[in-house]
């Protein structure tokens, strides 16, 4: 009888702990498993390095040259993104950059310096992905020297431009990107002193950048 006394206390005691240990236990439910996608929406500001190709026309006298000026770029960004519940995402971006791609010819030398551009984005989030396009306004400032005598003749261009990235959030905050852009200035008359020179210019650019998201 006293065996079976201590056995009927002992079943008890180990019932009522595990009881207690189902009490501490926390609750979880599907909603807290449930992991929110990443948002893109938000101001952010980074910086770019690339590589243009530029094309340039020089028409004067009824005669037309054309010279390719390809440098490195280098430049900052920043712009504002709003996400929508079906994945679309929608912003705008402004960006400056600086050109190395001044070239020498026929006794003159010419190329950009500083550029930038105004730009609408329209995209398709896939969580942490983002594919976009891009267009707006772009503007450089173009130059002709004259080697001789180094005097320096500058004109500022503006016209439209077109493209298209992918972007990917490697945090919460920091984002890595690769672009494409078609920049299309259209042409300017330089008056160089002993004539005028009309130039037209237009431009392939690729860029990486890295970016931080507010």
């Amino acid at each position: 009888m006293r065996n079976v006394l201590l056995s009927t206390v002992a079943f008890s005691l180990i019932a009522l702990t595990a009881h207690a240990a189902d009490m501490a236990a926390p609750m979880t439910s599907p909603e807290a498993d449930y992991a929110m996608p990443f948002q893109w929406s938000g101001a952010y500001v980074g910086a770019d390095i690339g590589h243009g190709w530029l094309n340039g026309d020089f028409s004067a006298l009824g005669t037309t040259v054309s010279e390719n000026f390809n440098g490195a770029t280098l430049g900052g960004f920043v712009g504002y993104n709003w996400q929508f519940s079906n994945g679309f995402v929608t912003g705008i971006e402004g960006d400056v950059s600086y050109n190395w791609n001044d070239q020498e010819f026929a006794g003159v030398e010419a190329g950009t310096e500083w550029g930038g551009s105004v730009r609408g984005r329209v995209g398709f989030a896939i969580d942490r992905a983002l594919v976009y396009g891009a267009g707006g306004w772009t503007a450089t400032r173009g130059f002709v020297k004259d080697v001789p005598t180094g005097e320096k003749f500058t004109k500022t261009f503006s016209g439209w431009t077109l493209g298209a990235g992918v972007e990917y959030a490697v945090t919460d905050n920091v984002f890595v990107r690769g672009e494409y852009r078609y920049n299309h200035f259209g042409d300017k008359d330089i008056d160089v002193g002993p004539g005028i020179i009309n130039v037209d210019l237009d431009q392939s650019v690729v860029k990486l950048g890295l970016g931080v998201k507010f």
